[in-house]
């Protein structure tokens, strides 16, 4: 990961853009850089892990043919002065895929670049295409690009937000833009997400792709729907093991991530580092795990908790992610705990996780779909939500570490492909969940066939049943029953309705004060649909759990 910060005006100083961007300092540990443009101000923190060198240091000021280097420019009390005769400065959060062969076309072309950076080739790609480019990319992204020429300010997002990024507007009109809300507290009135899939210029909000939106059903046979979710996803993962630093995998041994697991073991050809979490008393994942890194002869870590380790970590989490969704949060102690050992214990720098699958193909919940169409709405809907729940956990979880996450199964190819199955064949009429994605896997034997066909477990159940249990065990002993009524009166939006969330919220509310707006509401099932009318998120209250916690 990386931090990114773009202020739009010229009605600010060094010391609180150096302030701002400083809060995110463990998304970019390596360096840090801010660039003073006759616009404004664009700052980066750099986590190494395309192009090392210091070529690939950002912002990259931009000059035709090419890329200045830091050499040829002033550096000041005010960071770095852009050049008078360069025309664009950008800084990304980036994953380009497939880079190497645009960038041998932009050389052919006369381009040039001083680093091995995938997001080096970005200002050469807008000078040629403007803001067509962000449809053409295959790339995890967030950016910020001023034209100079233009005077105008751009900011993009990747179309299912596996990058964060957020954006407010000063009293005086400002945008301002960053990686994460704790960027902008003090700065803005209101944060809220970049909307993903679009780009912003000059004050407008483009949608330029959406995920959610299936232009075609795809009626394939068996088949085919087999073939193409096979290959698709053995190419989502094979693009990300692309890294020059070492790659690690979580690994819960759930259906997911032991299938990122099983692809990228063979496609390497030395073992790979696998990492589980469990509680110390009752983890259910952590057999099953086990069981997946014996079969890919993985070099497997084990990370073991305890309920002292759950609570200590429940603030420093709550402020990490910038949420008070009860699932995410529940979910997210687990993986920033895994993900916090890794920082410590090893020299991975990039993590590949099983995040996106849910919501194409299904949770628990989904069985109760009414119908084929309401399957879809819910898929879409839930793909158009992620970049607030699923992706935001990933994104802080291990980037508060210093890690970079990948998501094999947010590949824009496959979730396009993925969405547009014909949603009756991705109702579960099977007695098995995510039918179509363990078919389309069983011939290789890339992970254990009783692995293959697992039951789902909710991820913060797969630590450890007794994981949530404790957190509803301490925010009863937070709260008295007449405390709690007058503490959820506080709140208009999303009000907490029992007190684990009113817990949350109240942590959320102590470093996003009046800021509940950067996510709709709670996650939770479709509470429409009948089985589905719950209170809790959690897969357990629902009929059908069955052997999903055993």
């Amino acid at each position: 990961m990386c931090s990114i910060f773009g202020y739009c005006g010229s009605k600010s100083d060094f010391e609180t853009i150096r302030k701002a961007l400083r809060r995110t300092h463990s998304r970019g540990p390596d360096d840090s850089r801010i660039v003073r443009t006759d616009g404004g101000w664009l700052g980066f923190n750099r986590l190494s892990i395309m192009g090392l060198t210091e070529g690939g240091m950002q912002p990259f000021v931009f000059r035709n043919p090419g890329t200045v280097p830091y050499s040829d420019m002033q550096e000041t009390e005010e960071g770095f002065a852009a050049p008078a005769d360069s025309d664009i400065i950008l800084v990304c959060n980036g994953e380009i895929y497939g880079f190497r062969p645009r960038k041998e076309e932009l050389i052919q072309k006369g381009y040039r670049f001083i680093s091995d950076s995938d997001c080096e080739i970005l200002p050469a790609l807008y000078r040629e295409h403007g803001t067509d480019m962000f449809r053409m990319l295959d790339a995890e992204f967030a950016l910020v690009l001023y034209d100079r020429k233009a005077g105008s300010w751009i900011a993009a997002r990747d179309p299912i937000g596996i990058r964060p990024l957020y954006y407010g507007i000063c009293e005086d009109g400002t945008y301002v833009f960053a990686s994460e809300p704790k960027n902008l507290t003090g700065l803005v009135k209101e944060i809220r997400p970049f909307p993903p899939g679009h780009y912003f210029k000059d004050g407008a909000f483009v949608q330029y792709r959406d995920m959610s939106d299936v232009q075609a059903c795809s009626y394939d046979d068996p088949e085919t729907v087999d073939r193409k979710i096979h290959d698709l996803l053995i190419e989502g993962v094979k693009k990300r093991l692309d890294s020059d630093t070492p790659v690690g995998f979580l690994l819960s041994g759930g259906l997911d991530s032991s299938l990122v697991c099983g692809i990228a073991a063979s496609l390497s050809d030395k073992p790979l580092e696998t990492w589980a979490i469990g509680m110390d008393i009752d983890a259910i994942d952590l057999k099953y795990a086990r069981t997946v890194a014996d079969y890919i002869h993985s070099n497997h870590h084990e990370v073991i908790i305890t309920r002292q380790d759950v609570i200590e970590a429940l603030e420093t989490v709550v402020e990490v992610l910038g949420t008070y969704d009860i699932t995410t949060i529940r979910a997210s102690i687990g993986m920033y705990l895994v993900c916090k050992a890794i920082h410590e214990q090893s020299d991975i720098r990039v993590i590949m996780t099983g995040e996106i699958s849910d919501e194409i193909f299904g949770y628990k919940y989904t069985d109760f779909a009414p119908s084929a169409e309401a399957f879809q709405k819910e898929a879409e809907k839930r793909i158009r939500e992620i970049h607030m729940y699923d992706v935001l956990r990933a994104d802080r979880c291990i980037s508060a570490n210093s890690l970079e996450a990948r998501v094999p199964f947010g590949d824009l190819d496959f979730v396009e492909y993925c969405m547009s199955i014909d949603p009756e064949k991705k109702l579960n009429r099977y007695g098995k969940g995510k039918y179509l994605l363990r078919h389309a896997f069983e011939k290789d034997a890339l992970i254990p066939e009783s692995i293959l066909w697992r039951e789902k477990a909710a991820f913060s159940d797969a630590v450890g049943h007794s994981l949530k249990d404790d957190l509803a065990e301490y925010a009863d002993q937070t709260y008295t029953d007449e405390t709690y009524i007058e503490g959820i009166r506080r709140y208009d939006h999303a009000r907490p309705f029992t007190k684990e969330s009113l817990l949350y919220r109240d942590l959320f509310e102590k470093y996003y004060p009046g800021q509940s707006r950067m996510v709709d509401d709670f996650w939770m099932p479709n509470r429409n649909w009948e089985g589905c009318d719950v209170t809790d998120p959690s897969a357990r209250v629902l009929a059908n759990y069955g052997d999903s916690g055993k």
